[in-house]
């Protein structure tokens, strides 16, 4: 995690940075996927109510110009500028960037309906409280190429540490546990 890349999505009047951002990381997910790459991670520095504008691709040199060779941003180029590879500053932080799932789920009600373990008034309640629990940190509403469903994956930032943690990142990019550098 010695090299980054940012991938900054540049203001268009017709499509809101979270549009763009959404199909900039399906279309990351998918080079990772065809990759089996375990050691790169992501970061959205700009991060706040959202996830921002900009994706920060970390890893090894050589695996970072590996992926730049791929042209799997595509039809995406026109939306974003794309910086060279770059060595990470020495002065930084680091943190876990994850997933956040939630307890309740379409995905869980409708396994709990086939398996008829569920009452009609249980359904309504529990989507009920599944509206009304929403999680308030930033997502990314991705679409599943198997089925089509479109799906939130909730991002959640660790702590700031000064040490990193190695580890190994889903095709994704995050990890519970390994940490990306982290800096402005």
């Amino acid at each position: 995690m010695n090299h980054y890349i940012d991938i900054s999505i540049l203001p268009d009047p017709e499509f809101p940075a979270t549009v763009l951002m959404n199909s900039l990381y399906s279309k990351f997910h998918k080079v990772l996927y065809e990759l089996h790459a375990t050691t790169i991670g992501v970061s959205f520095p700009r991060h706040q109510l959202t996830l921002g504008n900009l994706l920060r691709v970390h890893g090894n040199r050589s695996l970072l110009y590996s992926i730049q060779q791929f042209n799997w941003i595509g039809a995406m180029s026109g939306y974003c500028k794309i910086s060279e590879v770059s060595p990470v500053p020495t002065d930084t932080k680091f943190r876990t960037v994850s997933r956040k799932q939630t307890n309740m789920s379409n995905a869980k009600l409708n396994r709990l309906i086939k398996r008829g373990t569920i009452t009609e008034q249980q359904v309504k309640n529990y989507k009920a409280k599944m509206f009304s629990k929403g999680m308030d940190i930033p997502y990314l509403e991705l679409q599943s190429a198997s089925n089509g469903h479109k799906h939130r994956r909730y991002i959640e930032f660790g702590e700031l540490l000064d040490e990193p943690v190695q580890g190994q990142f889903d095709q994704f990019g995050l990890s519970k546990s390994a940490t990306v550098p982290w800096f402005d």
